[in-house]
């Protein structure tokens, strides 16, 4: 109870600020359009109550205020917008219906994994290397930081048109996006992970005249199993950012940024925001899953309390 009592109070405070900040947010589109259906607002001019800001009209128009939670197309939609909209495009959808919520996950989903794996085994090997070769040490590390300062949205439509024109479409250019996002946390972390051996427990293994695989397989990966997962779960996250990302300069179809973006180019928010957080979820799902992985594992290791 004491490790969820934190997170229930700034989930709290979160909705409570965003229940208040819908007001201001909406209070404008409101005021218009209760005025065009005959109702009397203060100051009566359109002209006048933009001089206003959104909190001072709720002020001067508090019988407006439950309007702002339920406006079909609000600048900020409601908690309880967004949760119906979900509901409706995650539940009472079939998971074929480009509609569905489930559907567009799904899209999203697989190229995220496949980069996943991707990064995931390249930022591996290229760890290996980087500990055990004082060349890749000194050669491939900067490269893979620098790599890191470029930003996506400029690097993405790159990689997209470039492999369009080469007549690769579809799953293969978003995991490639993912799997840049996701192998430079993977190698951080276990170039840490794999140095992590104390010198006396590496002295210990000379003792006993263990080959570079004995010390690899015995002492150095089993020591960075908790590194490897923490590194996991920022990478399997950053992959869902990037095939995210991947689909917005493609007019992509499906997918969590294809709905994203049909809310705003269509001015339906509530799509936008549904897709945002049934995107946050997976992730958290995600996170969750390797966090359980890592759990049973590093208890069978004997490095986690049973």
């Amino acid at each position: 109870m004491k490790s969820v009592l934190p997170v229930l109070t700034v989930i709290a405070a979160i909705l409570g600020i965003w229940l208040l900040a819908v007001i201001p947010m909406n209070m404008h589109l409101v005021a218009d359009q209760a005025q065009r259906d005959g109702a009397v607002v203060q100051p009566e001019t359109p002209a006048a109550r933009q001089g206003l800001s959104g909190a001072a009209l709720a002020v001067r128009n508090p019988a407006l205020i439950p309007l702002t939670y339920s406006f079909k197309r609000p600048r900020l939609p409601s908690p309880q917008q967004v949760a119906g909209e979900m509901y409706e495009t995650i539940f009472a959808k079939k998971i074929t219906s480009k509609r569905s919520l489930v559907y567009h996950g799904w899209v999203t989903l697989a190229p995220t994994l496949l980069g996943f794996a991707i990064g995931t085994g390249l930022g591996i090997l290229l760890a290996v290397g980087i500990v055990y070769s004082r060349v890749m040490d000194r050669s491939v590390m900067p490269w893979a930081i620098v790599s890191q300062t470029i930003p996506i949205l400029a690097l993405a439509p790159m990689v997209i048109v470039v492999m369009g024109s080469m007549g690769i479409q579809g799953l293969f250019p978003k995991s490639l996006i993912a799997a840049y996002l996701s192998f430079f946390p993977v190698v951080v972390g276990m170039v840490k992970g794999l140095r992590s051996p104390s010198a006396m427990q590496l002295d210990l293994l000379r003792t006993y005249n263990a080959t570079g695989s004995q010390g690899f397989w015995t002492l150095r990966l089993p020591a960075s199993a908790p590194y490897l997962f923490a590194s996991l779960k920022i990478g399997v996250s950053a992959s869902l950012v990037g095939t995210i990302v991947a689909e917005l300069p493609t007019g992509a179809r499906a997918g969590f940024g294809a709905r994203m973006l049909v809310g705003d180019q269509y001015g339906q928010p509530l799509v936008s925001w549904a897709a945002l957080f049934a995107a946050a979820l997976t992730a958290a799902a995600l996170v969750g899953l390797f966090s359980a992985i890592e759990r049973i594992t590093l208890r069978r290791m004997g490095m986690a309390a049973a």
